[in-house]
C-alpha cells in the first residue's frame, strides 16, 4: 500500500477537513474516507505516528475515546485504531477522528502515544496481548487479558487454538 502526500488541489471527495489540515502542515497521510457517523478516517504510517499524534493534541485532540485494533485478513497486515474527541467548553458537538496504522504481521511495531493520551495505557497493552503489536516505548507493555505463559496471540485470524487448556484455580 503506497501512502501519498495529497495535493491541496486534489478533487478527491474523500479528503476532509483534518486531511487538509494535515496537508497545510506537510504531514504524510491517507484519508479513508467517512464512516457512517461523518467522522472522518486518516491512515498514518508507523513512523509518522508520534509527530501527527502530537500535532494533533495541539491542536485539540484532547481525548482518547478509544483505541483497538483488528486483524484485516490471515497472513495480512494488523491495523491499530484511534479514536480522538476534541472537546470543548463551547461546543455541543465534539469534533472527531479515526486514525487508523497498518503494519506488518512480521514485525508489528507501532510507537505508542502513551506518554501523550494517559488513556492509551490499558488499550494498547490490550491490542498487544491479542494481536501481539509491540507499542514501542509503552512504560508497562505486558499482557493484561492472557496469562504471560500463553502462546500466541488469540484473536488474529491465523490463530491456532490449542487442544487443550491448562486449568487454573479460580477461587
Amino acid at each position: 500500500m503506497v501512502m501519498v502526500n495529497i495535493s491541496e488541489n486534489s478533487n478527491n471527495k474523500i479528503q476532509g477537513r483534518f486531511s487538509t489540515w494535515l496537508i497545510k502542515h506537510g504531514l504524510v497521510h491517507r484519508p479513508l474516507g467517512f464512516d457512517y457517523q461523518g467522522v472522518e478516517t486518516l491512515q498514518i504510517k508507523s513512523r509518522d505516528w508520534p509527530f501527527i499524534a502530537l500535532s494533533l493534541y495541539a491542536y485539540g485532540f484532547n481525548y482518547l475515546r478509544s483505541q483497538c485494533a483488528y486483524d484485516a485478513e490471515p497472513g495480512g497486515l494488523l491495523v491499530s485504531v484511534y479514536h480522538l474527541t476534541k472537546i470543548q467548553d463551547n461546543t455541543d458537538q465534539p469534533e472527531e477522528l479515526c486514525i487508523k496504522i497498518f503494519v506488518s504481521r512480521k514485525s508489528p511495531a507501532i510507537p505508542s502515544i502513551f506518554w501523550i493520551w494517559k488513556s492509551a495505557d490499558f488499550q494498547e497493552r490490550e491490542s498487544h496481548d491479542m494481536f501481539g503489536i509491540f507499542y514501542e516505548n509503552h512504560p508497562y507493555l505486558k499482557r493484561i487479558l492472557m496469562p504471560d505463559s500463553w502462546i500466541g496471540w488469540p484473536l488474529r485470524k491465523d490463530y491456532i487454538v490449542p487442544n487443550f487448556y491448562e486449568l487454573q484455580d479460580a477461587y
